[in-house]
């Protein structure tokens, strides 16, 4: 069967990078008031900038679809006609810009210098990125296609302002003279950032320069035992079912911040990382790996709380990989979701620090309802 080759990666990001201090100028202030979980989530996951689709005052300036369509160009920046070879489009995102149609056809349409082709949109959270990488993968493997675009994208942005949560504030305050946003949806406006990547993968490797291999991508689901820990368009139930939007009137959508993006904060903090380290004991076992075989080790945390577990993790189920390989970009782009993983890959396989021969291990885990993917890259 073929192999497969990333030859190219790429990264956009909307507008100039966004300090701690400047966040509320962007997402605006609930109720009037700052935010009293700010500080200490900013404090725990470690972020210094991200980037927002947004104005001062949060007016929209990109749609997730033009910024993953304007990554995908950059990958053909110095050959642009070459776009034309594209035989598949695979377009991983959480946060699409409407529920129909698709984010990956949405993406084509802002690729008019592209040929009618086959085009797939993943869904998920942060796994979706590494679904559309498998997905170009397995087509380029089987024969189907030789040359393929997988990108990875957020604009969660929209989600995150002020204007979101305004009704349910307003309802709160009819009833207390205190009323902030419950933890679980204000947690989540100081974690998340805006922006796309994307890669070029072939059945070929480049004839100059660097590509990567991908020898292998797998991934491993527990929502058979587990319960739903993060979630968009919804409510959770008492009894940890979820309610969707379609069962809410439209003034509960509004007085509920329903189409806010939530989190089970105890859920997650229990089970996100022992979970994840169930499938690296089996794919290190199976395969016959051992921690001394990974040169860099890319795993996709979403704060900087979750590191120094991931390293006990890996010590236990893997044989343990020292920090010095360890290659993580949340701190300067922020979490990105579906884009993380592709983030740091375009940045390593970039900064001039590869070498052939060299292998790279991801960990990607999404905390929707515990899922996790895995791949090993080999530098050649």
């Amino acid at each position: 069967m073929p192999e497969v080759f990333i030859n190219s990666t790429s990264a956009y990001f909307p507008n100039d990078p966004v300090a701690n201090d400047a966040m509320e100028e962007y997402l605006g202030f609930i109720n009037g008031k700052p935010s009293k979980s700010k500080n200490i989530v900013l404090r725990n996951n470690g972020i210094k900038n991200r980037y927002y689709a947004l104005t001062k005052g949060g007016k929209p300036t990109h749609t997730n679809a033009q910024m993953t369509a304007l990554a995908v160009k950059e990958l053909f920046k110095t050959n642009p006609s070459k776009i034309k070879d594209i035989e598949l489009l695979s377009c991983g995102t959480s946060s699409p810009d409407q529920v129909m149609p698709s984010h990956g056809v949405m993406t084509h349409g802002w690729l008019p210098e592209a040929e009618a082709i086959e085009v797939v949109s993943p869904s998920g959270v942060c796994c979706a990125g590494m679904h559309a990488i498998k997905y170009a993968y397995l087509a380029i493997k089987t024969g189907d296609v030789k040359l393929a675009v997988a990108t990875g994208s957020e604009r969660f942005s929209g989600l995150l302002v002020a204007d979101v949560f305004e009704e349910e504030a307003l309802k709160l305050k009819e009833l207390s003279d205190n009323p902030y946003i419950a933890f679980q949806k204000d947690f989540l406006r100081w974690m998340l950032s805006d922006g796309a990547s994307a890669f070029l993968m072939s059945d070929k490797p480049n004839e100059t320069g660097l590509s990567l291999r991908l020898e292998w991508i797998e991934g491993v689901s527990y929502a058979n035992e587990m319960q739903t820990c993060m979630y968009m368009g919804a409510d959770k139930l008492p009894d940890g079912t979820l309610k969707g939007f379609m069962d809410y009137t439209p003034e509960e959508i509004m007085t509920q911040s329903i189409f806010s993006v939530k989190q089970d904060i105890s859920l997650l903090s229990d089970n996100i990382v022992p979970l994840g380290g169930k499938k690296i004991k089996e794919i290190f076992d199976r395969k016959g790996l051992v921690a001394s075989d990974i040169d860099h080790f890319l795993p996709h945390i979403s704060s900087d709380f979750f590191r120094p577990k991931i390293y006990d993790m890996v010590e236990l189920y893997g044989g343990g990989i020292p920090y010095e390989k360890w290659f993580i970009n949340l701190y300067t782009v922020g979490n990105v979701g579906a884009a993380s993983v592709f983030l740091m890959i375009n940045e390593l396989f970039n900064n001039g620090t590869l070498k052939k021969g060299e292998k790279i291990l991801l960990l990607v885990p999404e905390s929707a309802r515990f899922s996790y993917m895995y791949a090993m890259l080999t530098v050649c």
